[in-house]
């Protein structure tokens, strides 16, 4: 197994694509209470287990277990229709500590679409709670956002969620509104009052960086702070025999957004060639790289890490995107199989 090589970084430029946005995010706050994300937090209605049973699960035969990680409620934790796949924390966004950010994607038997939603854990309590991102239109009606959301990255306010074959899309911790009705079927505005499935709290997409066709694809996201300028991580999953991803870095500026030319266009700072497949995750720290990778949904996968060497170790079944709580000096994922949702951590 050889290291990272690197490649062209031009596939990977983004071009800001705000498009009218603004204008939906604008109309809901005349219509929606806006509240903080201190206020979700504090209205958190779930409970995670800390050191859990279902960790047992997750982990199968991995040694040494990892050094710490927290349980979803027993809903969650079943569910088969809402999947956990993207993975932040506060000390990625400089805010603090304490803080996970969970990304899930709908993918439903039956039904009607129901999109993206992300989990807000506050370690110090054990409590979380679900936020359903959405489209605001001009109108200021709501719609859910269907995307894989592979990966999630926090930058001062800003959370970036991948899209898969377009890029990064963009919420602001700022704009979180409070929706006034609790239909639990439906979403949208009717006869004057919002519903979003039940869910109390939406997260409306304030901007976009689209892929100007270079054929790269976003399957996943982290942060990287000890890079000259901070960094946005973002690369590919591919599970063709044979065949593996790449990855790339774009500097971000102070208030979180991209840097980009006076057209927008943000070019990617470097890129490199993955250096095996099924790479579920990537994160770069003080020029070491780990990455996550799966092997199916009974074996337990790998953290392959990338230095002056290239080493594997053992890693739970189902690992996805990967985050780094630097006061802790420790790596931090999840896991996505019914049964066995745990976000738990490993020493760097």
């Amino acid at each position: 197994m050889s290291g990272m090589t690197a490649v062209a970084a031009q596939p990977f430029q983004l071009k800001r694509d705000g498009g009218d946005l603004a204008t939906g995010v604008h109309a809901l706050e005349k219509q929606l209470k806006r509240v903080t994300l201190d206020t979700v937090l504090a209205k958190a209605n779930r409970v995670m287990a800390r050191k859990g049973a279902t960790g047992s699960g997750a982990f199968g035969a991995m040694k040494p277990r990892p050094v710490d990680w927290y349980c979803f409620d027993a809903d969650d934790n079943a569910v088969r229709e809402w999947y956990p796949q993207g993975l932040t924390c506060a000390s990625d966004a400089g805010t603090g500590a304490g803080v996970f950010v969970v990304s899930w994607y709908y993918k439903p038997e039956t039904g009607a679409e129901r999109g993206v939603r992300l989990s807000f854990l506050n370690t110090a309590t054990l409590r979380y709670r679900h936020v359903l991102l959405v489209g605001a239109r001009p109108d200021g009606d709501i719609t859910p956002i269907d995307i894989h959301a592979g990966g999630v990255a926090w930058y001062g306010g800003l959370l970036y969620v991948a899209d898969t074959t377009r890029g990064m899309r963009v919420f602001d911790t700022r704009h979180i509104f409070e929706v006034d009705g609790d239909d639990k079927t439906t979403i949208g505005r009717k006869g004057g009052v919002h519903n979003a499935f039940g869910y109390r709290y939406v997260m409306p997409q304030t901007g976009a960086w689209t892929s100007m066709g270079g054929g790269a694809r976003f399957s996943f996201a982290a942060i990287d702070r000890t890079t000259a300028t901070d960094t946005l991580i973002s690369g590919e999953y591919v599970d063709t025999p044979g065949t593996s991803g790449r990855v790339a870095r774009w500097p971000l500026n102070p208030d979180g957004s991209l840097q980009a030319d006076a057209g927008g266009v943000a070019a990617a700072l470097d890129a490199y060639r993955l250096p095996e497949a099924k790479i579920q995750g990537a994160l770069s720290h003080e020029g070491t790289w780990y990455l996550s990778q799966a092997a199916g949904a009974t074996r337990n996968g790998s953290l392959i890490v990338v230095g002056d060497t290239v080493a594997k170790r053992p890693f739970p079944v189902g690992p996805e995107d990967l985050t780094c709580v630097r006061d802790r000096n420790t790596l931090w994922s999840v896991t996505e199989f019914a049964g066995r949702r745990v976000v738990y951590g490993v020493p760097l």
